[in-house]
């Protein structure tokens, strides 16, 4: 059992105020945090949104938790399936009947932030010194942190049977496809989201991002007249697509693919690491994203780096014991926990210092493409018109339409304002 002891220092809770004017303001508000736990001693009743794959653990978290402030209050906390990428839409419905805890991915931080859900979390120095940087970044605005930081490995790379693929066959992604074809098998992609079709243009000098307004994006992906323009990249689009060695799936057809022995290859994260390798055996592989062709050479494909972290509704009832909470499930003993169950990456210093986190082929494989990653910032108008570019692209561009025109019209909607 462990006991977190940094939160109960005396630090000046911030309190929270309704929206509405007429909202009185807690009693607690000017208490130190741990008067306003010893104040909130009767029953606390908690909700703690998670992804449905880490149920079971949340609820073991959960019980050792009750078990180790037992007396303090009388507990009475729920555990919630809500997807962690859906995570911002569903408190947007209703901030005031939305979960006490809940985990997120990091792009959604702003939003949150913007529409009061979150606010400057509690001990924020010894936050920063326990976890890594760029996940420590990813939780912070303006240099204020407003979640605690949860893994630091939403991003993607290569999975690969060995058992067809070599090492050195899958630093190219022409040799993935050759092979696959050969063996009737496939590599698999999901075209479908903006989120992996960022790997053809992200080390092109070509780019996408966020505009300082931090609503609205820029986007050169439809250049012209430079060593690699956006035709280039759709026309090796178009031709990993004619592969018969090509499928583009979703993470859901990935999953069945690597379990029948369709897929022999794909792109995706550490959240599927365990379901690989329980499929694949011996064969399990991983490694950075491979080259591709493209304007006469070979380019790496890019990836968007990502964390997720846990936040606390700015609305709770209950904030100061949702804090402890929030803190308890972060810690490096529940991490190094969650890293065992479910083969997520730590943002916690020592947790992702540990042998088994640094001998693991996806987390190595999530490092190893962290050199050609970035982190995610775009607005919400990036989304849609990427997928139906990308759906055009990977259906072979049935209407044969000018592939200048489908840039354009794609670089149009994610700039739109």
């Amino acid at each position: 059992m462990f006991l977190i002891s940094v939160l109960l220092s005396g630090c000046t809770a911030p309190g929270y105020t309704k929206a509405s004017d007429d909202t009185e303001e807690p009693k607690t508000k000017n208490l130190s945090f741990e008067e306003q736990l010893a104040a909130d001693s009767g029953e606390v009743d908690l909700v703690v949104w998670g992804a449905e794959e880490d149920q079971e653990m949340l609820q073991q978290i959960v019980t050792e938790f009750q078990e180790a402030y037992k007396g303090q209050a009388e507990f009475h906390i729920t555990c919630e399936i809500q997807s962690e990428s859906a995570c911002k839409d569903a408190l947007m419905d209703g901030l005031e009947e939305g979960a006490d805890l809940f985990a997120f991915a990091d792009d959604q931080l702003s939003t949150l932030v913007a529409a009061g859900a979150l606010e400057p979390i509690e001990n924020q120095e010894q936050i920063r010194a326990d976890n890594l940087e760029g996940a420590v970044e990813a939780a912070s605005i303006n240099d204020t942190l407003y979640a605690w930081p949860l893994t630091a490995d939403n991003g993607y790379f290569l999975y690969y049977n060995s058992r067809y693929i070599s090492k050195e066959d899958a630093t190219s992604l022409d040799r993935i496809l050759e092979i696959a074809a050969a063996q009737n098998k496939k590599f698999a992609m999901d075209w479908s989201s903006g989120w992996y079709v960022y790997s053809f243009f992200g080390n092109t000098g070509m780019e996408v991002g966020l505009n300082e307004d931090g609503i609205t994006n820029y986007c050169t992906w439809n250049q012209k007249g430079t060593a690699v323009s956006g035709t280039d990249v759709a026309q090796a689009m178009l031709d990993i697509a004619s592969s018969p060695g090509f499928l583009n799936t979703d993470d859901t057809g990935f999953l069945e693919g690597v379990k029948d022995g369709s897929v022999i290859a794909g792109v995706s994260g550490v959240w599927n690491s365990v379901a690989v390798e329980e499929a694949w055996g011996n064969g399990y592989a991983a490694g950075k994203l491979p080259l591709y062709s493209c304007a006469g050479g070979q380019i790496q494909m890019a990836s968007f780096s990502g964390y997720k972290m846990i936040g606390v509704n700015a609305y709770s009832d209950h904030h100061a014991w949702a804090s402890l909470l929030a803190q308890w499930i972060t810690s490096e003993a529940n991490q190094q926990l969650r890293f065992q169950l479910r083969g997520q990456g730590p943002s916690n210093r020592i947790a992702s210092q540990s042998a088994a986190v640094q001998d693991s082929p996806a987390i190595a494989a999530l490092l190893a493409q962290s050199e050609y990653a970035c982190l995610q910032r775009i607005g919400g108008n990036y989304w849609d018109p990427v997928t139906s570019f990308a759906t055009t692209m990977a259906s072979g561009n049935p209407g044969g339409k000018n592939l200048q025109e489908l840039l354009d019209e794609m670089a149009e909607g994610i700039t739109a304002p």
